[in-house]
């Protein structure tokens, strides 16, 4: 894991090696718990996820970032406008897991200070043990849902 006491930053996906994030989902425990990882992830997967990601950025001012500590990348996550709903997801390598509370809260500061965003919503896959980040957060369980063909628990947290 990295060091705690390390600076957390915030770039834009373009900003990393597209061979880190390559690598990052290539990692077979990824697919664990990311039930729409069903294919092998490629370069090519890079590259159109990337263009997925920024298209997002056009479209609603805010998207998906790639997180540093310390300068070296440790995952990516951030915001996704779904209908009305601005879904937060977040995706760190194996040996950055423990960074993902503080990841969480500097980014859910940036959707509380962002008026457009009441709520955010987390899709998380039914495999995943410990769920008690989200609830210290103040997360609340709203449901399941179906998504693109997979079962997904829906968490909800209000930002005002």
């Amino acid at each position: 894991m990295k060091d705690p006491g390390t600076e957390i930053e915030f770039v834009r996906l373009t900003e990393v090696s597209p061979e880190e994030i390559t690598a990052h989902m290539s990692d077979p425990r990824m697919a664990e718990h990311m039930p729409l990882l069903k294919a092998e992830w490629t370069h090519q997967s890079t590259e159109g996820f990337i263009q997925a990601k920024e298209a997002c950025w056009q479209r609603d001012g805010l998207g998906h970032w790639a997180f540093l500590s310390g300068g070296a990348y440790v995952g990516w996550g951030g915001f996704q406008k779904e209908g009305e709903e601005w879904d937060f997801g977040l995706v760190l390598r194996p040996d950055s897991f423990g960074l993902g509370p503080r990841i969480a809260r500097k980014a859910l500061s940036i959707a509380k200070a962002d008026a457009r965003i009441p709520y955010v919503t987390f899709l998380l896959a039914p495999s995943r043990r410990s769920l008690r980040g989200l609830e210290r957060l103040g997360a609340q369980q709203v449901g399941e849902i179906d998504y693109d063909g997979s079962r997904f628990l829906k968490y909800r947290l209000d930002t005002d």
